[in-house]
């Protein structure tokens, strides 16, 4: 059942979402140089990895810029894998916008139809974030990850790890359709909003 609902929630979001997805992937292509799409390597159902699929968002060559930088590399990780827009320098004019409305995330929609994700699960990590989770890292492998979340709904409240990962794994441990969508229709007003901008410092979280 709940991959049939994935299927048809997802391609009508992506029929729904098309004019959009046309329009920011045309402004990607003319504002910056590079591909309009970025796949980046999660970690998804039973250990497998995949192409998570997003529009690009920074410049050509982010993810070597990452590792050139051993501060930001540090900072990125400090601050549960993500750096705030306004302190990284190697995201796009466009990038910004495209981040703030959630718009570069529609492509996801397209990794739900082939099956690598779920509309509603735990959000995809980098491998490097199962260190957050231990022993019980089994658990939150045997779910598709999702295109919204239970801490994703939490919008400008979310938590940061370790209290991110007790989200996921709840909501792997009691899952249900009808939690799906008390799930999708939290993550409503959250996208609408547009996503919240992280604070000025990095965390100090460490595993």
């Amino acid at each position: 059942m709940k991959r049939i609902f994935d299927i048809a929630g997802a391609s009508l979001l992506f029929l729904l979402s098309l004019p959009l997805l046309i329009l920011a992937a045309a402004g990607v292509k003319l504002s910056s140089r590079g591909p309009v799409f970025f796949a980046h390597h999660r970690v998804g159902m039973g250990g497998r990895t995949f192409r998570c699929m997003k529009l690009r968002t920074m410049v050509v060559g982010a993810e070597e810029w990452l590792d050139r930088d051993p501060d930001l590399r540090a900072k990125h990780k400090g601050n549960g894998y993500k750096l705030p827009r306004a302190h990284d320098p190697r995201v796009t004019p466009l990038g910004h916008f495209l981040r703030f409305t959630h718009l570069d995330e529609l492509p996801q929609l397209l990794n739900v139809l082939k099956g690598e994700m779920s509309l509603v699960g735990p959000r995809p990590i980098v491998e490097e974030e199962l260190e957050w989770y231990g022993d019980r890292k089994g658990e939150l492998l045997s779910v598709r990850p999702g295109v919204f979340g239970a801490w994703t709904g939490q919008g400008k409240d979310r938590v940061d790890y370790p209290e991110r990962a007790e989200v996921e794994l709840d909501y792997v441990r009691d899952p249900s359709l009808a939690r799906d969508l008390a799930i999708l229709l939290r993550n409503v007003p959250v996208v609408l909003t547009g996503q919240m901008e992280e604070p000025d410092g990095v965390g100090e979280v460490k595993p």
